[in-house]
């Protein structure tokens, strides 16, 4: 899923919906199903900050922006696709709402009691199209048609304001392998000052194949846990892991104006790039750099020796991190230097690739598989209303990576 030279797909459907009856103390029982808000200690972190005047750019599938939990957060974004769905259909801009309400949802109703709560839910989102939901009618068209999406969405939100930027996609396919302009749309916006955030891919059980972008050097790459801590049986195990977040029984928005539980590393990366719109809030003037050693240090429940290729350097921690960047003076931002190998922070593309399974870069293959990166919808919709939802067969496979006949 990271340019149209791979396959950019993602599934994010529902399938078995049932419903889920209103908790006491809640307009609509849907925060209270937030376990993930108090596991990362955000309302503690909220003491300082909500993330007002810090931008994050996700990109992805597109965003509603005219869903309630973002109603006047969603600012004028990119398409850099140019087909697929559009507004009113199912296969629009689920996946990327679904992120921008981890992110940057504020809720809705009286007092905004209602709906998704974000980790800053006084951001701003940035919505750049660079990938098609996996149910999408012109998914196949996607495979043929012009490449280089992702690295000119980086680039685009590099130039319009982001201080932030979500990936919660990826190709960890059997063919993956870096693309030069991947990397150095990563490195420029790095060097303009926006922290780069990506899901380190769904693979944990599929061989745990590197995943791109998340390998690329200075992206902090995110592994997904559950709410008991442990590391999910999806979540990729690899070297580039940088810190993990909830990824299993996550609520979500979306499009349809319900609320549903999913699991991916998708949802992962997206908790983390909401810590870190907090502590870019807190602290403006830190580079990429020093906020993802911020996270690194900060992060609680460390795995034996400091760090894991499953946990990172353990699960992020924005209030952590808040204060202890209060100690940090802010560092230049490093120059670009080509010839250089540490130029960036953070392990490149070829470190021990194919070590863990065998598999190298096929630079042959254009086509590549799912990342499983994808944010996937489990069984449950948490949205109030009249009665079971029923998901067509193609859709429920889709969710479960089953094949249809």
């Amino acid at each position: 899923m990271t340019g149209f030279g791979r396959r950019l797909v993602v599934a994010l459907a529902a399938a078995g919906l049932t419903l889920v009856p209103a908790a006491p103390g809640y307009a609509d029982g849907i925060q209270a199903q937030e376990w993930a808000l108090d596991t990362l200690h955000v309302r503690e972190a909220w003491q300082t900050t909500k993330g007002s005047g810090i931008t994050v750019a996700v990109l992805d599938t597109g965003v509603d922006d005219g869903h309630p939990d973002l109603a006047g957060q969603v600012e004028p974004g990119k398409d850099l696709i140019g087909f697929g769905a559009r507004r009113g259909e199912r296969a629009w801009a689920r996946h990327g709402t679904a992120m921008a309400g981890i992110i940057a949802g504020h809720g809705h109703g009286a007092s905004g009691g209602e709906g998704v709560l974000g980790v800053a839910p006084k951001a701003r989102i940035l919505p750049v199209r660079v990938i098609l939901e996996d149910s999408d009618p012109d998914r196949k068209k996607a495979r043929s048609t012009r490449g280089g999406a992702l690295a000119a969405g980086i680039r685009w939100a590099a130039d319009h304001g982001a201080d932030v930027i979500n990936l919660s996609l990826g190709d960890d396919s059997a063919s993956a392998h870096p693309e030069a302009a991947e990397d150095a749309a990563v490195q420029y916006a790095l060097r303009k000052g926006a922290v780069v955030v990506a899901s380190a891919g769904n693979g944990g059980e599929k061989g745990d194949r590197v995943s791109y972008p998340a390998a690329y050097p200075g992206v902090i790459a995110v592994t997904a846990v559950d709410r008991y801590g442990s590391r999910a049986a999806f979540s990729t195990r690899r070297w580039y892991a940088t810190v993990s977040a909830p990824g299993v029984d996550v609520v979500i928005a979306d499009p349809d104006k319900r609320y549903y539980e999913g699991w991916g590393t998708s949802a992962a990366a997206a908790f983390v790039s909401g810590s870190v719109a907090l502590v870019r809030a807190a602290h403006p003037d830190l580079s990429p750099r020093q906020i993802r050693g911020l996270l690194t240090r900060t992060a609680q429940d460390a795995p034996e020796g400091g760090r894991s290729d499953d946990l990172g350097a353990g699960l992020v921690n924005p209030a952590a991190a808040i204060t202890a960047g209060d100690k940090l003076k802010p560092e230049a931002q490093r120059p670009a230097a080509a010839a250089s190998p540490n130029r960036y922070f953070g392990d490149g593309p070829g470190h021990t690739q194919g070590a863990h399974d065998g598999s190298g870069p096929n630079r042959m293959a254009l086509l590549a598989g799912l990342a499983g990166t994808a944010l996937v919808v489990a069984a449950v919709s948490l949205w109030r209303g009249s009665g079971p939802l029923r998901v067509p067969r193609r859709l429920r496979a889709l969710l479960t990576g089953a094949r249809t006949r």
